[in-house]
């Protein structure tokens, strides 16, 4: 499988510019930029399909039906082996 190669031009901060080209300087330094927008991505991606998930639980109490502090207490005992 071949590639496609982008070529994506970002403004940083100077002295975040020098650290990286200090802490990489024998490294291929597109590849670790690469796998830190790949990491970005995902983390974006799992935050929205959490928020999503969090936003149908919430959808779905509003229909569930209010069981007292009592009956749950009754159903764990009903239920236990």
């Amino acid at each position: 499988m071949v590639l496609k190669m982008a070529t994506v031009n970002f403004s940083v901060p100077e002295d975040v510019k020098v650290a990286f080209n200090t802490t990489f300087c024998k490294e291929n330094k597109s590849a670790i930029i690469a796998a830190l927008m790949r990491e970005a991505v995902d983390r974006a991606q799992r935050k929205d399909r959490a928020r999503q998930a969090a936003t149908r639980i919430l959808e779905r109490r509003e229909s569930a039906p209010i069981v007292s502090t009592a009956e749950c207490r009754e159903a764990r005992e009903r239920d236990r082996p």
